[in-house]
């Protein structure tokens, strides 16, 4: 229920509104067009839940929130990107009776949406990214190819972990040039080649000893793992090594917690995304072309690590 309230708060972009200076629920009302009695027990819930602060009879956003559309570091992106997910989710009893659903694309990830999806992911991946890169330990990596590196969050982390590493980030066009502006605010962008491709239809751009694969093997089928596995075995230079990383499922597929509920979300999402076990992982890079394949390390946010070796 709470998470119902938080969505529609952020829907109704409630959070952004409220930011400047409190309103009244009649305010609110008549500038989103709502029902007041209907609006006005959505605001006493929001501030129930701590999202809110109520004073008299008006309601502002609490201070503490990065859910305004103007914070640097919003969420709110993300937020509603889950709002989308969460008209797919409630087909799932139908699903699971046999029923197919449309995998068309979530409305976050249109175009008008893509700056602001991309950059609440760079900012949920931000504390992260550095410690996944510390357990890669890339120290005599030279040349890294981030396929399907998004923002650039993790060239970012890599290029500052070895300063003599240059990187080539591969991500679809329009994310391309949000990597571009990333990358340019770190001043990072002179040592990052950027191609623009699908890496379902296209080669990855070769000469590189590192390849890293982050949050991608969950949208995929195997199949489509396997393809993608080859084309990052020919991009690599003998004595290349990938890393993935992503959820990594234990034998029996039910830890961790967050890995077994976001198959569910694959499962609603794509046409055939999956969370896999090591054994899994390792049957697809072996099977590519890969050897020494090894378990990195475990995690439980989607920080598992595997990485392998083109002999």
């Amino acid at each position: 229920m709470e998470s119902r309230i938080l969505l529609t708060g952020a829907e109704l972009d409630l959070f952004t509104l409220l930011d400047p200076a409190p309103l009244t629920a009649q305010e609110v009302a008549v500038r989103i067009h709502a029902d007041l009695r209907a609006l006005t027990i959505l605001l006493d819930a929001l501030t129930a839940m701590g999202l809110l602060v109520k004073k008299k009879e008006g309601y502002q956003c609490s201070s503490s929130l990065a859910l305004t559309a103007e914070a640097p570091d919003s969420v709110l992106p993300m937020v509603l990107h889950m709002a989308d997910l969460w008209r797919g989710w409630s087909d799932l009893t139908r699903v699971v009776q046999g029923a197919s659903i449309s995998k068309k694309r979530r409305t976050s990830q249109e175009a008008k949406q893509l700056q602001a999806f991309i950059g609440a992911m760079h900012v949920i991946a931000s504390p992260l990214a550095a410690r996944v890169v510390a357990s890669v330990v890339p120290g005599s990596s030279k040349a890294l190819l981030d396929v399907g590196g998004g923002s650039g969050i993790y060239t970012m982390a890599f290029l500052q972990a070895v300063p003599a590493m240059r990187a080539t980030l591969f991500d679809r066009p329009a994310v391309i040039e949000i990597a571009r502006q990333y990358l340019r605010r770190a001043g990072l962008l002179n040592r990052v080649t950027l191609v623009p491709g699908d890496f379902y239809r296209d080669e990855l751009p070769p000469g590189h000893d590192l390849a890293f694969l982050s949050a991608i093997i969950h949208q995929n089928s195997p199949e489509q793992n396997l393809e993608l596995f080859s084309k990052v075995f020919r991009s690599l230079d003998p004595g290349g090594r990938i890393v993935i990383r992503d959820h990594v499922m234990s034998e029996d597929r039910t830890y961790p917690k967050d890995g077994a509920i976001f198959a569910v979300n694959m499962l609603l999402g794509t046409a055939g995304g999956n969370t896999y076990t090591f054994e899994e992982i390792k049957g697809g890079l072996q099977e590519a072309g890969f050897s020494s394949v090894r378990l990195l390390q475990k995690g439980e946010h989607m920080d598992g690590l595997v990485e392998a070796f083109k002999p």
